[in-house]
């Protein structure tokens, strides 16, 4: 097979042309992972990617379905001080998923998230109010990030005041040196805030979605301490970070694109396949969480070992010719839009309906506000995050008039 190297950082401004020749000179490659040394499938196309997603011969859990020494050689990796922020819905497979996932479904229903839009952009007014009078701007740490930190935490109930350190916490536990004491310090720091905050909820409930959390029951059952911990863990960085990458990679694909922007400023009831198409163009997710092969699997031909990993890109799915016309053109107006960013399956992003909420509030917030909105910077001088599974921009300066 051809040879690439997926965690080259070079990629990171364009993975696409990358993810575009594996797609087409092996689109099921086989490399071996930089950390663990242990060899990783990366799936492509489009229908390789749905399928897999998919797949129950694909999954989480190890214990059920390979060797003891295998599984052995994983959990001492996993294990630490931080594994308990591990134990969330995206790492787990039914009957366990299933049980998780309905426990605190129920507080992202279309209704709930339906009644958040007036608050959501309550808070884009707020934020945009408060950079009147400037003329330069960073998108992402004025406005991309503090938009969807700000909703996740009104919901969980966390004071305003703690918001800071949680984008720190988050920041190091996800992008920190793997295994190293800053971010073992991180992850030990928000474990001890979230004990706390949990307790207090305990003796002084309210009406917030951590107080909801703790009280949720469906048939007798309840999260136990270890899986409330994870799943707030998890709800604070899905519940944000694909919302900052929505909204600072979709300003950059418009800004690189200023017909699709004239048109979406032209005809803002564009603005909901708009979104799916920023979605689809510039995901803020580039891969999907690694999966197991519980048998030998069959993808494109090409046999995939029991016990080994495999990997779904969903940035080069979202670009598939076969599915996609002309998939490298960003068009606002693209529908049917079958993209993938959220996943599919079973752990389709539970979130999803509330990041299409904000990131369209956002967008056209923006709009409104701005006449002019352009880079102040080459693009070749922007930054992108270090980090395989999410993709975002570091910081994305803006000359706004």
């Amino acid at each position: 097979m051809a040879s690439f190297d997926p965690w080259d950082r070079t990629h990171l401004p364009d993975p696409h042309a990358l993810y575009r020749a594996m797609r087409t000179d092996a689109p099921v490659w086989r490399g071996i992972g930089p950390v663990t040394g242990r060899p990783i499938w990366f799936l492509t196309r489009y229908d390789d990617c749905v399928a897999a997603l998919r797949d129950s011969r694909l999954g989480k859990d190890l214990e059920r379905h390979l060797d003891a020494e295998q599984v052995a050689a994983e959990r001492a990796l996993e294990a630490g001080p931080l594994e308990p922020l591990g134990r969330n819905m995206l790492f787990v497979d039914p009957p366990d998923h299933t049980r998780l996932r309905r426990l605190v479904a129920k507080e992202f229903t279309p209704r709930a998230i339906a009644d958040l839009e007036p608050r959501i952009a309550a808070i884009a007014a707020d934020l945009l109010d408060d950079l009147a009078g400037r003329t330069q701007i960073d998108l992402v740490a004025d406005f991309a990030h503090p938009l969807p930190v700000t909703v996740i935490s009104e919901m969980l109930g966390i004071p305003i005041e703690d918001r800071v350190r949680f984008r720190r916490w988050v920041d190091v536990v996800l992008r920190g040196p793997v295994g190293s004491d800053q971010q073992t310090l991180a992850g030990m720091e928000f474990i001890a805030y979230l004990n706390d905050a949990i307790e207090s909820r305990r003796s002084a409930p309210r009406n917030d979605l951590l107080t909801a959390l703790i009280n949720a029951e469906e048939e007798g059952d309840r999260l136990d301490h270890t899986e409330l911990l994870a799943m707030v863990f998890l709800l604070l960085v899905a519940g944000h970070e694909t919302t900052v990458n929505l909204i600072g990679n979709g300003t950059l694909a418009l800004l690189r694109n200023p017909d699709e922007l004239a048109r979406l400023r032209a005809e803002p009831s564009l603005m909901a396949t708009g979104v799916e198409e920023l979605l689809r163009y510039e995901g803020p997710v580039g891969v999907a969480t690694s999966r197991w092969a519980f048998e030998d699997v069959d993808y494109g031909g090409v046999t995939i070992p029991r016990g080994e990993i495999v990997i779904p890109v969903l940035l080069a799915a979202n670009r598939d010719p076969e599915v996609f016309p002309d998939p490298d053109r960003l068009d606002v107006s693209r529908d049917p839009n079958r993209h993938i960013a959220f996943g599919s399956g079973i752990h389709l992003c539970l979130g999803a309906p509330l990041a299409r909420l904000e990131g369209a509030i956002a967008f056209s917030a923006l709009l409104d506000r701005f006449e002019q909105i352009e880079l102040a910077v080459p693009v070749g001088d922007l930054e992108w995050n270090e980090d395989f599974f999410l993709r975002g921009i570091r910081t994305l300066p803006l000359d706004v008039a």
